[in-house]
């Protein structure tokens, strides 16, 4: 085996929604000898987030929606706060980020900012999150968002104190991680002045 990783097989599980795979694969192990390993890997596609911003008035625009896999793991009305995001689809991040903020939260912004990049549950999930951020004021509202309704999406957009969201992530009303790493990244590097 001349490479660290050699794909033995790959079985579709289930193409319904997004794609999980049982891979069946053999590994170079550190003492030199190879392992064989099987696990299931989920395909949802890449995406992008964005925290939005104002400086002026220090405070964050975040969205909530109803999410079914909190839902079903103990949260009890199933809603999460979340920054604005989105599947890339056929987009480069920039042009998904700038889409997803307008049809989420209403807002065209013009100038956003690469922050970085990560995988966010690498043990089972495939995905790789690029992490924007914009300011916003109101003159660039172009419409309520809420995000599109042949998408099932029905978002609310919420206005926050950024102090306040601050604590909101301690208190646990804030739980989503993309969301926790951009606010917190806001607060280490002083976004908001």
């Amino acid at each position: 085996m001349n490479q660290p990783v050699h794909i033995i097989s790959t079985e579709i599980l289930s193409d319904n929604w997004y794609t999980l795979k049982k891979i069946t694969y053999q590994i170079l192990q550190k003492n030199g000898s190879t392992q064989t390993q099987q696990r299931e890997a989920y395909d949802r596609g890449n995406g992008a987030t964005i925290l939005l911003f104002n400086r002026q008035r220090r405070t964050v625009l975040l969205t909530r929606q109803f999410r079914l896999p909190t839902f079903i793991n103990g949260n009890p009305d199933g809603m999460l706060i979340e920054a604005c995001a989105g599947l890339l689809d056929q987009d480069n991040p920039e042009d998904c980020i700038r889409r997803e903020v307008e049809e989420e939260t209403g807002y065209q912004v013009s100038s956003v900012r690469k922050l970085f990049e990560a995988y966010m549950s690498p043990g089972s999930v495939t995905e790789i999150l690029y992490f924007f951020a914009a300011e916003y004021n109101p003159s660039m509202k172009i419409h309520a968002g809420g995000g599109i309704a042949e998408e099932q999406e029905d978002i609310e957009v919420l206005e926050i104190g950024f102090e306040q969201a601050i604590s909101m992530v301690e208190d646990n009303r804030i739980r989503d991680g993309k969301t926790i790493m951009l606010l917190q990244y806001a607060l280490i590097h002083n976004l908001l002045g």
